[in-house]
């Protein structure tokens, strides 16, 4: 067992410090009193980093930290620990570590007895989450899913019957993809995607997935898609209703792939084991 007291202990410390997700406003006091005063800044991207700092009169020393460099930065920040400094860590926007690599610099700070403080600041996920509409009682964070469709449906799979609001990431050029495979897999809930938080174009858009699919297309930005939790009076999908509805549109003059595409999709099912059903 480890305690820390953060405010009582003289030991090092590893600051994790949010950024701006887009306005520059959301800095708070106390994180700018520490970049101020550490020793070092590890940045994710020290380009972007070093804008932010200028436009706050900063002139912390930066060093380079991230997903691919990590094998030689870890050891130089635990090196600066050691020598009784203190590290504040930054990402380009948001808290470090939230859909970000940095989890092994958090462990191997631990490990080797320093202190781990979070400080308090701006995230896409919570700043959706609570102007959704959806409820906030209960909420899985999962952040991004799968690039690949046929992966993205099997983790959809897994979470599909969970009941609380769960809050995703998702980059502009895949967003129609995956809330197509979401009305797959999930069925047509309510959901809201809200785009470039706290920045000039901030827009959310709240309806069904079918619904907001229709402007997917002309969103730009990041993206966050907060998607209402599983109903347990929500319709269980049966294959021989499906498959009865099929008939009774081919028997009104439509197609076998026409009537099948239909049903699959008042029925939130998947059209190819619908398909394959019906063939059977």
């Amino acid at each position: 067992m480890i305690r820390q007291k953060s405010f009582e202990s003289n030991t090092s410390t590893l600051y994790l410090v949010p950024t701006p997700i887009g306005n520059l406003q959301e800095m708070t006091p106390r994180a700018l009193d520490i970049l101020k005063e550490v020793s070092v800044i590890a940045a994710e991207d020290t380009r972007n980093t070093k804008k932010l700092l200028m436009a706050y009169g900063i002139d912390t020393m930066l060093m380079s930290h991230h997903e691919h460099n990590q094998q030689v930065s870890i050891p130089k920040i635990i090196e600066r620990l050691e020598n009784g400094e203190d590290v504040a860590v930054v990402s380009d926007a948001g808290y470090p570590l939230v859909s970000d690599p940095g989890q092994k610099l958090v462990q191997e700070t631990i490990s080797h007895g320093f202190n781990v403080v979070s400080v308090s600041g701006a995230n896409a996920a919570m700043n959706a989450l609570v102007a959704s509409g959806l409820s906030c009682y209960h909420y899985l964070f999962y952040g991004f899913l799968d690039n690949k469709s046929s992966k993205r449906k099997k983790q959809l799979e897994e979470i599909k019957t969970i009941p609380y609001t769960t809050i995703f990431y998702e980059a502009p050029h895949r967003i129609e993809d995956t809330l197509q495979d979401m009305l797959e897999v999930l069925g047509n809930r309510q959901m809201c995607l809200a785009r470039e938080l706290t920045k000039v174009h901030e827009e959310y858009i709240r309806g069904t997935i079918e619904e907001v699919l229709e402007v997917a297309a002309t969103c730009k930005g990041e993206m966050v898609i907060v998607m209402d939790g599983f109903k347990q009076d929500e319709v269980v999908f049966d294959m021989y209703t499906a498959i009865t509805k099929v008939d009774e549109y081919i028997e009104s003059g439509m197609r076998t792939k026409e009537a099948i595409g239909l049903v699959a999709k008042e029925m939130a099912c998947k059209k190819n084991e619908l398909y394959e059903a019906y063939h059977k």
